[in-house]
């Protein structure tokens, strides 16, 4: 259904675009939902961007497409805008989210807006920058509801109603001591059931999750995720309370990261390429490509050192394909398996030897029961029980080494805190590949020579 919606949406903009039927136009900009505004612009060109989105009539409406647009569009669509007019529509932004764009922006031009919005107030933002983009500080919201111990159920809801409407979700109420030190946390509920009279410290929760300001992104989620809260706080090395991750922001994490992850293994690099142009999209995978082609022609000259073999055995090149196949494929497999479970927590990197030695032996029952079944094939094709055998017990070590690399070497990436995602295809099918070639012909030269 929101397929459908989105894709009626879609054409009508280009239809009324294609007539330039501006008023029509600008009630559908102004009454549809941003998220599937967003889908529609994926699919425009960069002038009707910018035409769609100056009938945008609010000012906050604007922003939250700001957030939710990739970095070119975004960059294409601030070109043309004035600076004091991105500054209107970043005050209405939280500050997490302006963070995130000023980190997108050329220096010249973020210097410029910053200091723009400092004169109007607005310092919050330049706070965030100063911790990385991909921590709990830099994705943090520095607006929260913080009261003192002391403080009652009465005054804490007086306090609400006076000094914290705008901020931008208030799940929960955190108390901090004189200090500004985390605690105890309430939440909205607790605090109206109990009796106006009552201090916070007596009915707060004191077992407080939070998270420190260098603390990455993905392990932020995870938290957030496990405990299942709408907010963590976040604290500095003091304990003193800075700012929370909201639910809504884990959500984006979670959403980018898996896509980061899943481009990695594909060997595409690390960003969307569907809404980039081609040479910038070329760009982008060529140098992940560049391994496989390595790895091809590593894989060539093997082949071409066992040429003599070849030459008198013609039906050993029969096999190259399947044999490299049921590695590859393995070894994606397992590589795959043990990047998840790294990225979800259901992996750490202290049960290394237990995962590998699980895979290994996935790894080798696979294998055996393969290439008990290529060999039979072989038998049958040839009638050479030396050529069978060669074949199945190539099968069987291609697939339990591609088992061992590819569970192996994202583990040991991880330990030595290197993604581990960078580790699977293209790396891993290419080590296996010339792996596979080598143990194939190394077997085949000893058992068919004689």
């Amino acid at each position: 259904m929101q397929v459908d919606r989105q894709r009626v949406l879609v054409e009508s903009i280009k239809r009324l675009l294609r007539r330039n039927a501006i008023p029509h136009l600008s009630k559908i900009v102004n009454k549809a939902h941003v998220a599937d505004l967003t889908s529609a612009f994926r699919t425009l060109s960069i002038s009707n961007q910018c035409r769609l989105f100056n009938l945008i009539e609010s000012v906050e409406q604007k922003g939250i497409l700001f957030s939710a647009l990739d970095s070119d569009t975004f960059l294409d669509i601030l070109e043309g805008m004035a600076v004091q007019d991105v500054v209107e529509i970043f005050e209405q932004m939280p500050t997490d989210d302006v963070a995130d764009l000023i980190e997108r922006m050329p220096e010249e031009k973020a210097d410029t807006i910053l200091e723009k919005m400092k004169q109007e107030g607005s310092e919050e933002v330049e706070g965030l920058l100063y911790y990385d983009n991909d921590t709990a500080g830099g994705i943090m919201v520095p607006d929260f509801i913080a009261l003192r111990e002391d403080t009652t159920a009465g005054e804490a809801i007086k306090s609400l109603q006076k000094e914290h409407v705008d901020v931008e979700m208030p799940f929960y109420l955190y108390v901090v001591d004189e200090y500004e030190r985390l605690v105890g946390v309430s939440s909205l509920r607790q605090l109206v059931v109990v009796s106006p009279d009552k201090a916070l410290k007596d009915f707060m929760v004191t077992d407080v999750v939070s998270v420190q300001t260098d603390m990455d992104q993905e392990e932020v989620a995870r938290i957030v995720a496990n405990y299942d809260i709408l907010a963590v706080p976040v604290v500095d090395d003091k304990n003193r309370l800075v700012g929370i991750v909201t639910v809504d922001d884990v959500i984006d994490i979670i959403r980018r990261e898996a896509t980061e992850d899943i481009l990695k293994m594909a060997g595409a690099g690390e960003e969307f390429v569907e809404t980039k142009s081609i040479a910038r999209s070329t760009r982008i995978r060529l140098p992940w490509l560049f391994v496989s082609c390595v790895g091809g022609v590593i894989a060539f000259f093997i082949i071409g050192y066992y040429e003599e073999t070849l030459t008198d055995l013609i039906y050993l090149a029969a096999f190259i394909p399947v044999i490299m196949n049921m590695g590859g494929n393995i070894g994606t497999q397992s590589s795959s398996i043990v990047v998840r479970g790294l990225a979800t927590g259901r992996i750490h990197t202290r049960e290394i030897w237990s995962v590998v030695f699980k895979e290994l032996s996935i790894g080798f029952i696979l294998g055996s029961i393969y290439g008990s079944l290529v060999g039979i094939v072989a038998q049958f094709q040839f009638g050479v029980k030396a050529l069978a055998f060669s074949v199945g017990i190539a099968v069987v070590s291609s697939m339990t080494i591609a088992a061992l690399v590819g569970s192996l070497v994202p583990m040991l990436l991880a330990r030595v805190h290197i993604d581990p995602a960078v580790a699977s295809s293209p790396f891993v099918t290419t080590s296996i590949d010339i792996i596979s070639v080598s143990f194939y012909f190394m077997i085949a030269t000893a058992l068919l020579s004689g």
